[in-house]
């Protein structure tokens, strides 16, 4: 008896084992027991695609659908859960497109994870892949219907355009088969010159008139050279030769006069009292002249200056810019005070690069300039202008060689386009420093200042 029930446990543990070994086979042989990893990817058409198809990755099975998700409107897509063997995780990348397959023409429908590139990251768990929509074989079966219909109605178009470029040249040909079986047999005006006799024999008389009429022309060459020796008989070249000799008294007295003229020039270019001849006393009058202009022109540049006319002349837009240092225009009071309307523009919003390396206007600096320009009115005009060139560049010539640029282009265009009288309009370059009293501690780009 105790034998017997040891048997049994033997048999017991046997079949237990047995049916534990099957059931892990079975696991394995579906991936049961192995580690995965979760990925989502959307389809807006799934193609026939189910809860349990499977995944490849790079042709590799490697798991299948886990769950899919319907949408709950139009514009939504499928989403799909798929699970991915772990050992084929490092295939699976950020971008890497999950696409659907079939095996063989009508098969069995796959998802297709491509495998990335190596410079993307590994796509972590639940990450959602993107989908490359399928392609349908009846659209391509419509297109390649559609493209054989075109291709059809286009051969029936160049066979009837070259059925009628073939008629034509027959009838070409018949035309001059008729033409020359016409000429042949003496129709027409060219068959008449090649067959009839009485039009031959004219056409020889017409030849022996152009024969005589020559012979007649060289008659008439000769009754000329007799002439011409007739009037050589008659003295005729004494009488010419009398003519050139009255032609060269002429030129005689005009040569007599001509010098008469320049010795009274001579007489009145010549040096006067005081031994200067005209052209030294010109040169001096003029150098007195431009002394004079440039004596003038330090007065009224000392009374722009002045205590009492520099308010006047400043108001009037006399003002000098190029003669003011970057700080000095900065702390001065026309032109730091807060009262005055100010317009700030950044760099990038105005200008582009040139052809030959410096900033240009842009159109949309230009629409910008434009639409702020048109909304002050006649103040614009009323009053003086000064556009202030900025640049935060690091190295500091070229900070003022581009902000400068920058104040140019902005004050050339305002003239052109606002008709702006260019002593009211100046030009400063503050590099990236802007007045102080503006609430701005630096600035790349331009302002337009409207002084009070």
């Amino acid at each position: 008896m105790p034998s017997r029930n040891i048997a049994v446990g033997i048999f017991v543990v046997a079949g237990f084992a047995l049916f534990s070994l099957g059931i892990f086979l079975v696991g394995n042989q579906n991936n049961a027991f192995r580690r995965h990893i979760e990925v989502y990817t959307e389809f807006a058409n799934i193609d026939g695609v189910a809860k349990g198809t499977k995944v490849r990755v790079a042709g590799m099975d490697a798991g299948e659908v886990d769950d899919l998700e319907v949408p709950n409107r139009p514009s939504s897509k499928f989403r799909l859960r798929l699970k991915i063997d772990q050992h084929l995780h490092a295939l699976v990348r950020m971008d890497s497109v999950v696409t659907i397959g079939t095996e063989g023409i009508v098969g069995d429908k796959y998802l297709l994870v491509h495998q990335g590139s190596a410079q993307a990251a590994e796509a972590a768990s639940r990450t959602t892949l993107p989908g490359r929509e399928p392609v349908d074989l009846s659209d391509l079966m419509e297109q390649g219907a559609g493209m054989l219909k075109d291709t059809n109605s286009s051969l029936k178009e160049v066979s009837g355009k070259l059925n009628g470029a073939l008629d034509a040249v027959t009838t070409t040909v018949n035309n001059a088969n008729d033409i020359i079986v016409g000429l042949k047999q003496g129709r027409g005006a060219a068959g008449v010159l090649l067959r009839d006799e009485g039009t031959a024999e004219r056409v020889r008389q017409t030849v022996e008139n152009a024969r005589q009429a020559t012979s007649a022309l060289s008659h008439a060459s000769g009754q000329v050279d007799t002439m011409v020796s007739d009037l050589q008989s008659r003295h005729l070249d004494q009488k010419v030769d009398d003519a050139m000799t009255s032609a060269k008294s002429a030129v005689q007295s005009i040569d007599a006069t001509s010098q008469e003229l320049h010795q009274t020039l001579s007489k009145a270019l010549g040096p006067d009292e005081q031994g200067l001849d005209a052209s030294t006393n010109i040169r001096q009058s003029l150098s007195n002249l431009d002394q004079a202009t440039g004596n003038m022109a330090d007065d009224t540049e000392a009374l722009k200056h002045g205590f009492f006319f520099r308010g006047f002349f400043k108001r009037r837009g006399y003002y000098n810019l190029t003669q003011l240092r970057p700080d000095q225009y900065r702390h001065d009071k026309t032109f730091a005070n807060p009262a005055n309307h100010r317009e700030w523009f950044a760099g990038d919003d105005l200008f582009q690069s040139g052809s030959n390396g410096l900033e240009t206007l842009s159109a949309l600096g230009e629409r910008r300039i434009a639409a702020v320009v048109s909304q002050l009115g006649d103040s614009l005009a009323a009053r003086p202008v000064v556009v202030e060139g900025y640049s935060t560049t690091q190295d500091h010539d070229q900070q003022f060689a581009l902000s400068r640029n920058r104040a140019i282009v902005v004050s050339q265009y305002l003239r052109a386009h606002f008709h702006l009288d260019v002593q009211d309009i100046g030009v400063v370059s503050l590099m990236g420093l802007p007045p102080s009293g503006v609430h701005k501690d630096k600035w790349d780009g331009i302002c337009i200042v409207i002084l009070k």
